[in-house]
């Protein structure tokens, strides 16, 4: 299997609030801490696992100056760290901050798995510059506590959250650290501001035990990270001469399975492909697709690297392409693989790109799995960027996004009325009449039991 891969583990530039997050829920002023082992152990754990990350790092990394960062010394700061650490949570902190440091969206630490999974029942999302609750799972804590889809969160456990660091709060709560509860402060469509405490619940899982295989320790990342909500590509085939594909992940590997659904496209004039929400996946997946929209070859993206790489190349799919008006949407949460799509096909004038800037996490990486232990093993991995790619116009998407053909966010009151705008917009686009309430049904979240 091609083992390359453009999804979207967390990143940015800001340190500082990351590491304010992560000394506040180590040090249990948020939330107390599980019981853990002793002290000493974890320290010296902590300090093996540091030392596996630096060497896979300075092995791996696309750029052997770091972008001017003296890994030496950073490195050797969170060696002092770690030996004054008092718990897990603020050694994981500590490892993770050193690669936070690179600003790269690719390159991150995979904390070692936990027996238990955390749902929050509620999930929020940059809109524009602001964030905003999107989601609420039915029979949550959330929902009872009155918090709902529209509000717009003003502080998380006294953090601010922003478009650009919304990622750390995330990346915390779902990977380096997960609660039991939060403590939000948002604000109604109406302007009327509250203050809710709300719990999460601990669900039961199981520890990995074999990371040997790539495909397998994917899997496993994706379920430590993932939301509550569940993902697949659904299909809208009664609008006439339109199909709409929510397209949630490039998360299929086959691409026999990927021209299977092409086939089902081809039956239509028109495509309308939701990239909302998707974070990515694997390049095999990216290539086949694009080569379904072109009678030609498309060079995709150059891949800067320590070393020469081949160009990322769309195989057409010769006479047998579609053929037929496109229209992508994407959103703040469309990355890495989401992105590219939607720029190759911007850049090649295919499609209309509408909706939200996307998220600016582009580049190509690998996941290097690890352990540590003997009595007591720790799974756990780091995700390492090994090219930059840089588009056809000669420049990198990192940081940066997609910045649509037309910019539409939906409101604050269309997101408590359930409406979907962009999807609306779309539909007109391709002439397909279809109004915002209607279309804000077309895809109803599945959550997960």
């Amino acid at each position: 299997m091609n083992n390359r891969d453009y999804s979207s583990p967390p990143n940015s530039r800001l340190v500082s609030i990351l590491a304010a997050l992560i000394f506040a829920v180590a040090s249990g002023l948020l939330y107390p801490a599980r019981a853990q082992t002793t002290v000493s152990f974890n320290r010296q754990r902590g300090l093996e696992i540091l030392r596996m990350v630096k060497t896979d790092l300075q092995k791996n990394y696309y750029d052997t100056e770091f972008h001017g960062l003296d890994i030496e010394a950073r490195f050797k700061e969170a060696e002092e760290m770690i030996k004054k650490a008092e718990s897990n949570g603020q050694i994981f902190g500590i490892i993770a901050s050193v690669l936070v440091q690179l600003n790269d969206s690719h390159t991150t630490f995979l904390p070692p798995s936990r027996v238990a999974r955390t749902e929050y029942g509620w999930q929020m999302q940059a809109f524009g510059d602001k964030c905003y609750v999107s989601a609420i799972k039915p029979g949550s804590d959330a929902e009872a506590k009155g918090l709902k889809p529209g509000d717009e969160i003003l502080s998380i456990d006294g953090m601010n959250p922003t478009r650009d660091d919304l990622w750390k709060i995330e990346y915390l709560y779902y990977a380096l650290r997960p609660q039991t509860g939060m403590r939000v402060v948002v604000q109604s469509p109406d302007g009327k501001q509250r203050q809710l405490d709300i719990m999460a619940k601990v669900i039961e899982g199981k520890h990995v035990t074999d990371l040997t295989n790539y495909t397998e320790f994917m899997k496993y990342i994706l379920e430590e990270e993932k939301e509550d909500r569940l993902s697949r590509s659904r299909f809208i085939e009664d609008s006439g001469d339109t199909i709409i594909w929510k397209l949630p992940g490039f998360n299929i590997p086959d691409e026999s399975k990927v021209d299977a659904i092409m086939d089902k496209v081809k039956k239509y004039k028109s495509l309308i492909l939701d990239l909302r929400g998707n974070g990515g996946g694997y390049v095999v997946m990216l290539e086949r697709l694009l080569g379904h929209f072109f009678d030609h070859d498309v060079k995709i993206a150059d891949l800067k690297g320590r070393k020469e790489m081949k160009p990322s190349i769309a195989k057409t799919r010769g006479s047998d392409y579609f053929k037929g008006k496109v229209v992508v949407l994407i959103d703040s949460k469309s990355a890495s693989a989401a992105e590219i799509f939607a720029r190759v096909m911007q850049l090649e004038k295919r499609a209309t790109v509408i909706g939200d800037r996307s998220s600016g996490k582009v580049m190509e990486s690998r996941i290097y799995p690890r352990e540590v232990g003997l009595e007591i093993v720790a799974f756990f991995g780091t995700n390492i960027t090994n090219a930059d790619l840089i588009m056809t116009d000669g420049k990198s998407l990192e940081h940066v996004g997609v910045t649509p053909d037309e910019l539409l966010l939906p409101t604050a009151e269309d997101m408590a009325a359930g409406r979907d705008p962009v999807l609306a917009r779309a539909a007109e686009i391709v002439g397909l009449k279809l109004d915002p309430a209607k279309a804000g049904t077309l895809f109803p979240i599945e959550w997960r039991k």
